[in-house]
C-alpha cells in the first residue's frame, strides 16, 4: 500500500472514530405522548404539535426523537407497541419526556384509561426509563382553550393533571407542570387574543381547511412554539443537565 493510501485510510478512520465518539456523547431526548406534542402531516398544516419547534432549542449534542401520536393514551402508547421500540434504544444518560392525558381521560374515547390505570402506566415509564439508566420526565397535559362566562380559563384536566403531579412527588421524577404554565399563558392572552394560538381558521383561509376549523385543543405554529418554551423555561428551572445544551443566543455585532 502506498504512503498516499494509507494516508487516506488513516483519514478516513479518523472521521469515523470521531463520528462514533460523537454519538456516544449525544443525548437523546424521546418525547412520548398525544398529538398536543406529536409530529404533524403537511395535510394538516398548520396544525402544529409543540415537540416540533423543541427540536430548535438545543446544540447537536441533543437529539430530540419525537415519537408522540395523535389520539394515544398511555395505555393505547403500550398496547400499539409504541414503548418498547424507545426503550430498547434508550441508553444511560438518555431522557424520556412524558406527557399524557388528553385521551386517557375522556371516558367515551378507547383510549379512555382508568385513574388508577392511568398512574400505574406513568410509574411503568418511569421505571422501565429509570432501569435502562435514562432520565424520567413527567409533564402535566397542555391546556385546552376553554374560558368560563367570567372570561377564566377552565382547567379541563384538572384530575389526570393532579395524578401526574402525583407520580412525580411519589417518586422523586423532575415535573414540569405544562397544566399549569399553559392555563396561565391563555389567560394573559384572553378568550379573544388566545386563538391565534390554536388551529382557529376562517373557510378559505387555508387550502387544507376550505370550510375552516375551530380547534381548540391543537396549535397553530406560533402556539406550539410558545408552549415549547414554556416547556424549555421549565428545563431551565429544573437545572436539568440539558440546560448546558441550550443553543446561546447569538450576540449583535457591535
Amino acid at each position: 500500500m502506498s504512503k498516499k493510501h494509507i494516508s487516506y485510510f488513516l483519514t478516513i478512520c479518523f472521521f469515523l472514530l470521531s463520528f462514533k465518539s460523537l454519538e456516544e456523547k449525544q443525548i437523546t431526548v424521546y418525547l412520548i405522548g398525544d398529538s398536543t406534542l406529536s409530529i404533524k402531516d403537511k395535510r394538516t398544516y398548520p396544525e402544529t404539535g409543540w415537540g416540533m419547534p423543541f427540536t430548535q432549542f438545543f446544540d447537536k449534542n441533543i437529539k430530540i426523537n419525537n415519537r408522540a401520536m395523535n389520539g394515544r393514551s398511555t395505555s393505547s402508547f403500550i398496547k400499539e407497541n409504541r414503548w418498547q421500540p424507545v426503550l430498547e434504544t434508550l441508553k444511560e444518560g438518555d431522557y424520556v419526556f412524558i406527557q399524557f392525558g388528553h385521551n386517557d381521560e375522556v371516558s367515551t374515547k378507547k383510549t379512555y384509561t382508568t385513574p388508577e390505570e392511568f398512574k400505574a402506566n406513568l410509574l411503568l415509564y418511569v421505571s422501565e426509563t429509570r432501569a435502562k439508566k435514562g432520565i424520567p420526565v413527567l409533564i402535566t397535559p397542555v391546556a385546552r382553550r376553554k374560558f368560563d362566562a367570567e372570561g377564566k380559563v377552565v382547567d379541563t384536566h384538572q384530575e389526570y393533571a393532579q395524578l401526574v403531579r402525583e407520580v412525580a412527588s411519589k417518586n422523586q421524577v423532575p415535573l414540569i407542570d405544562l397544566s399549569v404554565k399553559s392555563m396561565e399563558l391563555l389567560q394573559n392572552y384572553g378568550i379573544e387574543k388566545s386563538k391565534y394560538l390554536f388551529n382557529h381558521l376562517e373557510a378559505g383561509q387555508n387550502p387544507n381547511y376550505p370550510n375552516g376549523k375551530t380547534d381548540d385543543t391543537h396549535f397553530n405554529e406560533l402556539g406550539a412554539r410558545l408552549m415549547a418554551q414554556l416547556v424549555l423555561a421549565e428545563i431551565k428551572n429544573l437545572n436539568l443537565s440539558l440546560v448546558n445544551q441550550i443553543v446561546k443566543p447569538v450576540e449583535p455585532k457591535k
